[in-house]
């Protein structure tokens, strides 16, 4: 089966994957950020900083996406193989 995959392809999928893992990691990074002062004794961020944590989940939903196109993508090949 190895010898009918691409080494380096980027599926269907990938993109929308990638692009999920970095609007995750940016909400992730926000999230740490605003959460801090509240260690520190700080003064809090504003609400608007609050509303850059929802990128997690926005980051978490794109990247969902990209693995359930991925896999609509391959049972459809794999139909169409079929047959």
């Amino acid at each position: 089966m190895r010898d009918k995959t691409q080494a380096n392809s980027a599926g269907p999928g990938d993109g929308l994957v990638r692009t999920g893992a970095i609007v995750f990691f940016v909400g992730a990074v926000a999230t740490l950020v605003t959460v801090a002062p509240l260690f520190l004794g700080t003064e809090p961020f504003p609400s608007i900083a609050y509303a850059v944590c929802m990128l997690m989940g926005v980051g978490f939903l794109i990247a969902v996406a990209g693995v359930l196109r991925g896999i609509a993508v391959q049972r459809r090949q794999a139909k169409s193989a079929a047959t």
